[in-house]
């Protein structure tokens, strides 16, 4: 073919793909409208917060619901982290054409937990439940043209009605076994149920608990979510895992009627946190690190339930849900454009040894002064034990990998971290005040050889970690990544698509 001015054109000169947007089309309404109903809904719940806290009353809607220190702290706590993500998703979804599904789903996810938490009535329990599933998975498939989007919902959804089928099951259970159609009335009735029959239903509402809260081994559909728009995996991680915790806490009395099956929310549990975190520790991808990190934050959440701990868990979920959103929202800055580079951890004096171990030790002394838990020979012991080794690993870490002067590092870390277990303990207690008359907010159990070998199980992950000694098994290192790994149908294979959406 001839060369001429217009194929010249052609060739030289921009290339548009897809159709310029509208500049004269309006924006959609829904953005605005649903962040100042969500803002709003918080405002109110604040204030039923604050009046049932000063009138001690008790409302409801008979048979069907039942406002208590649970639902109205909780309904602050998810209006918030909504309220935020809502405000924040103005911006990051602008010019989305997938603008106004993306905020209504977001609103019927808030709405959905809301009734959840308010529920009495065993079918509008489930219902929520199943519909807060539902809408979470719509929300991970949102872009519907993106094969690797439609993948990950589908899975997602697949685990949640799973979720559901295990807790109708459980409700069923006890529904036919106490004649009542209400969780109080269940609740109520707890005692006239056979033992075997409340071990089935158990088990069935762990099963349900470990699903949603995304624990080993069903936490495959989380990390394969990495599809969700950034705000859905905020309030995914703030919110939504965290429903395993309050589903424990709502029947807490028929988990807690054996006393070995609460080893087992321990063992459960304790499994989830362990791994959770070795998981972490062969991740490159920041919001994978994230994901595995939200696996060992529940099954220490888990953990603390089983050891009887509940309002424990439920001050745990909300500052994991803060911490959590914030990274999330945030993980954008951890990406930079430069070429990758590592840092040695510095070397620590026995003056900084000592200076950790003394601050973990003094940690736990100050979470058992202010709590009262640990100061009896019962599961506190183990509680209060692990706040230590939190402490120590947090202080031992910021003092390996801090580049202030050791003076100064030595001083200030206790400096932060006592405060931290203050400020920790201190939202333990003022949850525990608010969830009063809530059945069973603390349970704790005698200990026993299994709470030692959690501890036991907890102090050489500990190790194997500071010491790497993952890395150095092959095996370990090659279990560990194949674990995490996300199903197939989410994998980005091409750099094209990640161009195109």
């Amino acid at each position: 073919m001839p060369l001429t001015e217009q194929t010249m054109t052609e060739q030289t000169g921009p290339k548009t793909v897809g159709q310029l947007p509208n500049t004269s089309t309006s924006t959609p309404l829904a953005p605005a409208v649903f962040t100042r109903l969500v803002w709003t809904l918080f405002v109110a719940s604040l204030g039923a917060l604050v009046a049932r806290q000063l009138t001690g009353g008790h409302w409801e809607i008979p048979g069907l619901a039942a406002v208590d220190g649970l639902t109205v702290l909780l309904w602050v706590v998810v209006t918030f982290f909504s309220g935020i993500v809502h405000s924040y998703s103005r911006r990051y979804m602008a010019g989305s054409e997938h603008i106004t599904r993306f905020f209504t789903r977001l609103f019927a996810f808030t709405i959905s937990v809301m009734v959840l938490v308010a529920a009495d009535h065993v079918a509008l329990f489930g219902a929520a439940w199943l519909a807060m599933g539902l809408v979470m998975a719509d929300l991970i498939g949102t872009v519907r043209g993106w094969p690797q989007a439609r993948a990950a919902a589908a899975l997602a959804r697949r685990y949640f009605l799973a979720s559901s089928l295990f807790l109708g099951a459980a409700l069923a259970t006890l529904a036919w076994a106490t004649g009542a159609t209400t969780i109080s009335g269940i609740l109520t009735a707890v005692g006239t149920v056979p033992d075997a029959t409340l071990l089935v239903a158990a088990g069935l509402l762990l099963l349900a608990a470990m699903v949603q809260s995304a624990l080993v081994p069903f936490h495959s559909w989380l990390l394969s979510s990495m599809t969700a728009p950034t705000p859905a995996s905020a309030l995914m991680h703030a919110g939504f895992v965290n429903a395993g915790g309050i589903l424990l806490l709502r029947f807490a009395p028929v988990v807690t009627a054996d006393a070995t099956f609460m080893l087992l929310v321990v063992v459960a549990g304790a499994t989830s946190a362990l791994l959770g975190k070795l998981l972490k520790a062969v991740q490159t991808d920041v919001k994978r690190k994230l994901g595995c990190s939200t696996t060992g934050q529940m099954g220490f959440m888990i953990a603390q339930a089983g050891l009887g701990f509940f309002g424990a868990a439920i001050a745990h979920l909300i500052l994991h849900g803060f911490y959590k959103a914030y990274l999330f929202l945030s993980a954008g800055e951890q990406v930079e454009h430069t070429s990758p580079a590592t840092s040695e951890p510095g070397t620590v004096t026995l003056v900084g040894g000592a200076v950790t171990v003394l601050t973990a030790v003094a940690g736990g002394a100050l979470f058992a002064l202010l709590t009262g838990k640990g100061t009896h020979f019962d599961s506190g012991l183990l509680l209060t034990g692990l706040i230590s080794l939190t402490t120590l690993h947090a202080t031992w870490t910021a003092v390996r990998h801090t580049d202030v002067p050791a003076a100064i590092r030595y001083g200030v870390v206790p400096l932060v971290f006592l405060p931290a277990i203050a400020v920790y303990a201190g939202v333990y207690t003022a949850v525990s005040a608010v969830l009063a008359g809530v059945p069973l907010v603390t349970a704790p159990a005698e200990l026993t050889l299994v709470h030692g070998l959690v501890a036991v199980a907890f102090l050489a992950a500990y190790v194997a970690i500071e010491t790497g000694l993952y890395q150095r098994s092959r095996r370990l290192y090659v279990a560990l990544v194949n674990a995490s790994q996300p199903s197939t149908g989410t994998l980005l294979t091409a750099t094209e698509e990640y161009n195109e959406y």
